[in-house]
């Protein structure tokens, strides 16, 4: 008779621990701008457009936290500059919010899209009065 083990790490079809370790680290770099570390992950094989829990990708987290130079590199290595989270709200809608006009002006020149999203950066900008951003977007 032999001997039946069962498997380790949890449920089958759950994510390993060291998947969500990494990835939590890799969310943190893109939180805080370390933007040489990231890229080398990503160089390495992670996705660009790697998403969290809240469908906020490494590119909304790096945005909403102000890191243009992050931002710059993301969208070179294909991360996607209009993708919405879960609660429908894009990279550039949040750098409006937060007043990053520095990661607004990377994320224009990657291809955002002022009308993307809920609410969008357009809708945004109006909420908050920032007649220099509705300019740059060319709205009214």
């Amino acid at each position: 008779m032999s001997e039946q083990h069962e498997p380790t790490g949890g449920a089958p079809g759950a994510p390993d621990e060291d998947v969500i370790e990494l990835a939590t680290k890799i969310f943190d770099l893109a939180r805080q701008g370390q933007t040489a570390l990231l890229t080398a992950y990503l160089d390495a094989g992670v996705p660009a457009n790697l998403t969290n829990d809240r469908g906020d990708t490494l590119v909304m987290l790096a945005a909403y936290h102000g890191h243009a130079d992050t931002v710059t590199a993301l969208l070179a290595r294909g991360a996607e500059a209009d993708r919405a989270n879960d609660r429908g709200q894009t990279p550039l809608a949040g750098a409006v919010f937060k007043g990053e006009e520095d990661v607004i002006r990377a994320l224009l020149a990657g291809g955002a899209d002022p009308n993307a999203g809920t609410p969008s950066a357009v809708d945004t900008a109006r909420m908050f009065a920032k007649a220099n951003l509705l300019d740059l977007f060319g709205a009214k």
